[in-house]
């Protein structure tokens, strides 16, 4: 009864899009993304399609989705481990990584079904708190631009690594078992603007940006906070700047869980 991260990559092992997929049934399987990735997901996914007797279709139209946090959850869903799917009612809930020690879900569930009813939790504070819990969604500005472990993937529960045949497996199991990883995401905050995609510079290497904001959020004092994505040794440094060696300082943290090297 689980759902699954999952990281879908190209040949070259970067990845497309992320989503989390759960089975509702024998035959019918969903998977949530970016919305802004879904429609090249789709078209890439029915290439792998071939001669098995399934169809792949935008459900969007009739599915709603919320995110519940704290006591919105159901108390033993509030207990789970993340990706472990609990139907509720005619909905599914997802459990995902907690942020600051509250924890998350998402609330899958046809239209028309009956919401559920806590405290209404406003979108800034959804994503900041996706955020927070250091697991990045990939959207658009980042297609490709990185393989699973740059965003500490496999320490999370998105690849894996007893399955084959899949797009870029040779390379991301290589990376992992054969090289030495030396890119990864951290959380990271400033007091200037942060938006996915930007370049992050260490102070003197103004030629070569050493990171990579993936997803960033603004948080109730006005500040942002984001995962970033880069090089070990320079997001170390804490000599970093936002959008150019000149600009915005940015302080980094640790990720609020284990790596799997470190486990």
């Amino acid at each position: 009864n689980e759902a699954r991260l999952a990281a879908f990559c190209s040949a070259k092992g970067r990845m497309l899009a992320s989503f989390i997929c759960f089975k509702r049934s024998h035959d019918d399987i969903l998977l949530v993304c970016s919305r802004d990735l879904l429609a090249p997901t789709l078209k890439r996914l029915k290439m792998f399609v071939m001669r098995a007797k399934a169809s792949l279709t935008d459900a969007s139209d009739g599915f709603v989705v919320r995110g519940l946090a704290g006591s919105a959850l159901p108390e033993k869903v509030a207990a789970y481990l993340p990706w472990t799917k609990t139907d509720v009612a005619g909905a599914h809930l997802v459990s995902l990584y907690p942020a600051d020690g509250v924890a998350r879900a998402l609330w899958i569930a046809p239209l028309g079904e009956p919401e559920p009813v806590s405290e209404p939790l406003t979108t800034a504070d959804w994503l900041l708190s996706e955020v927070r819990s250091g697991v990045a969604t990939i959207t658009e500005p980042l297609i490709e631009a990185f393989v699973p472990q740059m965003l500490n993937y496999e320490s999370v529960g998105g690849v894996n690594f007893k399955k084959g045949c899949y797009p870029g497996q040779e390379v991301v199991a290589r990376s992992q078992f054969r090289g030495t990883l030396k890119r990864r995401a951290f959380l990271a905050h400033s007091q200037a603007p942060m938006a996915a995609g930007q370049d992050v510079f260490q102070s003197g290497e103004a030629d070569q940006p050493c990171a990579t904001v993936v997803q960033a959020a603004r948080t109730a004092s006005g500040n942002f906070e984001a995962i970033v994505s880069g090089q070990i040794v320079a997001l170390q440094s804490q000599s970093l700047h936002v959008g150019s060696v000149d600009g915005p300082a940015l302080h980094i943290e640790a990720m609020p869980y284990a790596l799997l090297e470190d486990i």
